[in-house]
Formats: structure tokens, sequence, C-alpha cells
């Protein structure tokens, strides 16, 4: 019975609570083409071909992000009548250094990642992103440059933080928030 390598590994990473230590399994394990150092994965999905993906260092990948590194119109080509046949169309994923990655983003094949870039959340990722950008929407477009966003989000603080390490808040932490939300949505 043939059991397939990347089912293995992804159970394996079922096992594995840290995100930090699934990007260092995936690197031991060879499951990139490359993955850089301090690189953290919330997944625990290995994409299909996973070797035409390359990860370069201080890279955040959120949950349910998904690398797609193929199509399988051919299968549905090769059922046409004519007598042409169809290959599975693959291609490459290279992601440059410092980059955020946003939950649910899809990634398409045939797409570079430049360095400094922040995916925003839902983003459909379908051309190469240039260095310095931050992007977003469905498909992603630029909507504003790295420099600035670092600059906005300094901006941000709280009195009471949020413990990252439990994934917990404290109650002052959820009424400041709440208090905050509340005053910038007033009419």
């Amino acid at each position: 019975m043939f059991i397939n390598k990347r089912y293995l590994l992804m159970l394996k990473m079922f096992l594995i609570r840290s995100p930090m230590k699934r990007a260092r399994y995936l690197k031991e394990h060879n499951v990139f083409r490359k993955c850089g150092d301090r690189v953290m994965i919330t997944s625990r999905k290995i994409p299909l071909y996973s070797e035409l993906i390359s990860i370069g260092n201080n890279v955040w990948v959120a949950s349910g992000v998904e690398f797609v590194t193929h199509d399988v119109t051919h299968y549905m080509l090769n059922g046409l009548e004519n007598q042409e046949k169809y290959q599975e169309k693959i291609g490459c994923i290279e992601i440059g250094d410092n980059v955020f990655i946003g939950t649910g983003v899809k990634i398409l094949y045939d797409v570079k990642i430049g360095n400094n870039v922040i995916i925003a959340a839902g983003a459909v990722v379908t051309k190469d992103i240039p260095d310095n950008s931050v992007v977003g929407g469905i498909p992603a477009k630029v909507i504003e440059d790295f420099d600035s966003y670092k600059k906005s989000r300094r901006k941000f603080h709280v009195d009471y933080p949020a413990d990252n390490m439990k994934q917990t808040i404290s109650k002052s932490c959820a009424d400041e928030m709440w208090l905050k939300f509340k005053k910038s949505h007033s009419s």
C-alpha cells in the first residue's frame, strides 16, 4: 500500500502546536524549495507540489492561507471530444523577506511576492507584488506603501495588551478595545 509522504507530514503537523515549530519542521524535511529563518506557518496543510514554493526570511503566514501551485482544468479539457491532450499546468510561488500573509489569502502559481510586503486578509494574489507594498482585494492590488503602513501602525497602543503566547486577552484589554471601538464608530 502506497502512503503519500505529504499526508504523513501533515499528520505530524497536527501534533505540533507552535506555528514556528511547524515551520522549522517543514524546513528540516525540505518540504519547500526554500524556507528561510524566522518563519511562522499556522496552517497544518501542506500544499500540493510544495517544492514549487520558496519562502524567504521573516515570513508570517496566517491561518487559512492557500498556495495554489497548479490547476486541474486539463481534466475537463481532456474530456472534450477532440483528440488534443492537455497537461496539468503548474507553476512556482516565490515569497521574499519580511512578508506577512493575512488570514484566508490565496496565492496562485507563477507569482513573485517582493520584500517588505503585507497581504491583507482574504486577498487573492494573481500577479507579482512589488517590494515595499501593502496589498489587498480580489484580485490583490497595492493599497499603500510599506513605510506608510509602518508609520501608522506605530501609533497603535493599548494599556492592556493581549497575551499572544497564551492567546488570551484580559477583561481590561477587552474593555479598553470596546471603548476605543465605540469612540471611533460613534455618529
